[in-house]
């Protein structure tokens, strides 16, 4: 009898590269992509293309770059429904979005990165990188840091390890060192602020949405631009943020979320 391949083994590979893909948070090179790959050159070609092929990743030929596929985007649109805080914080983001006319942001971690699962533009929306469904980095997001902050030490210095500490911008953290000092001050502080660490223009302000245990449900955020807000002035925002987070985890605490399932099971 001819021995099948270890398909789980493949699978396995495929997901670890499109996990690297997305950790950069940007477009990004093969060579980029080889040089902190665990696969030979020939095996990581390899899985990008079934990637490619399978709609999981883009290639964009012109500028020799992979980013994340529409196929993700239409997968992680079927799991918000089942895995996800959105439905329960829906009619909050509702309220919210209509008290301050500002973009509002529903996010949660999905290992070392930010996952967007809601959102609300503004009364004039502001373009902007951040999409439900669409994942960016922890290091250089107020919601991402917001999260984070208050995440179990352990798993805050995973997150941390797994960075990559691309350069966005003149304001991007760009080491463990200075990330680290900054999520002291978010704790002190009690908010997280994007002073235009991820997109030049863009700020915003964050919190964690935490169960009375602390653990960290997601996060919610208020985005604008320089143009129309300075940081001190989306912290004025914060009061009402507070009350949003709280209804949302509220609610949530009788939310069986796909994890507690597994536990339980």
């Amino acid at each position: 009898m001819t021995e099948r391949p270890n398909e789980a083994g493949t699978v396995g590979k495929a997901l670890n590269v499109l996990d690297q893909v997305a950790a950069f948070g940007r477009p990004v090179r093969f060579s980029e992509l080889l040089e902190s790959s665990d696969y030979p050159k020939a095996t990581l070609y390899r899985l990008l293309q079934t990637l490619v092929q399978q709609g999981m990743v883009s290639f964009e030929a012109e500028r020799g770059v992979y980013t994340l596929g529409v196929r993700l985007v239409r997968l992680a649109h079927q799991a918000w429904q089942t895995a996800s805080i959105a439905p329960v914080a829906r009619p909050y983001l509702d309220a919210l979005s209509l008290k301050i006319g500002e973009t509002v942001h529903l996010a949660q971690l999905d290992h070392a990165q930010v996952l967007y699962v809601d959102k609300r533009n503004a009364a004039v929306p502001v373009e902007m990188y951040s999409q439900a469904g669409k994942v960016g980095p922890v290091y250089c997001t107020g919601v991402g840091k917001a999260m984070l902050a208050w995440s179990r030490i352990d798993a805050q210095t995973r997150i941390i390890e797994q960075q990559s500490y691309h350069k966005f911008t003149d304001n991007t953290l760009t080491s463990r060192r200075a990330l680290r000092a900054e999520l002291d001050i978010i704790c002190s502080r009690g908010f997280a602020y994007d002073n235009e660490e991820h997109e030049p223009g863009i700020i915003c302000v964050a919190l964690p949405i935490l169960t009375q245990s602390g653990r960290v449900l997601g996060g919610l955020s208020v985005t604008s631009t320089t143009a129309r807000h300075s940081l001190e002035s989306l912290a004025a925002l914060v009061p009402h943020m507070k009350t949003t987070v709280g209804r949302i985890a509220e609610d949530a605490e009788s939310w069986r979320f796909p994890d507690q399932i597994e536990e339980h099971a």
